[in-house]
């Protein structure tokens, strides 16, 4: 089972994510595949990091990969990639298709995956060349999901609406 939840910041995305990955890991701890790479040392990005830690309490498995979920993702397990956006964002020199490959591929694994994506598509379009990459991929990976998912969910004010 292929699962995408998309939304704003601080939408409910990551909470909802949780629940769904608990529901179908079963008995079996499922993994969070957190994709941040904290190593800009910014505290604020830390503070997030926290509470998401606290959120999922000890049900988790904690796997840190920053750029390539390939390595992280085995056959018959639960996975939770918190998040799609931090994931491009470390990615930004790639090309669009090599980005597209490694999420059909990982999508092929037999294995339950639950990915999570900041919807930054209905903001302007941003002045410098390196935002606009990011909102265009972010844009395009998330067609991409929406493709390879079985299950495609909005998340607003902590509010999910299944759109497939």
């Amino acid at each position: 089972m292929k699962i995408f939840y998309f939304g704003g910041q601080k939408s409910g995305k990551t909470k909802a994510g949780i629940k769904k990955a608990l529901e179908l890991a079963k008995e079996n701890k499922p993994y969070y595949v957190a994709t941040y790479d904290n190593s800009f040392g910014d505290d604020s990005m830390q503070n997030r990091i926290d509470k998401h830690i606290l959120e999922r309490k000890e049900d988790f498995i904690t796997i840190e990969e920053p750029k390539d979920l390939t390595k992280v993702i085995e056959k018959n397990k639960t996975y939770l990639i918190d998040c799609v956006s931090m994931w491009l964002f470390n990615n930004l020199e790639n090309k669009e298709e090599t980005l597209k490959t490694q999420l059909q591929e990982i999508c092929q694994i037999e294995t339950n995956i639950i990915f999570i994506l900041n919807d930054v598509s209905c903001g302007i379009i941003p002045f410098d060349k390196e935002s606009r990459r990011f909102v265009d991929f972010s844009g395009l990976i998330g067609q991409e999901l929406a493709k390879l998912c079985d299950e495609v969910y909005e998340v607003k004010y902590g509010i999910e609406r299944r759109l497939k």
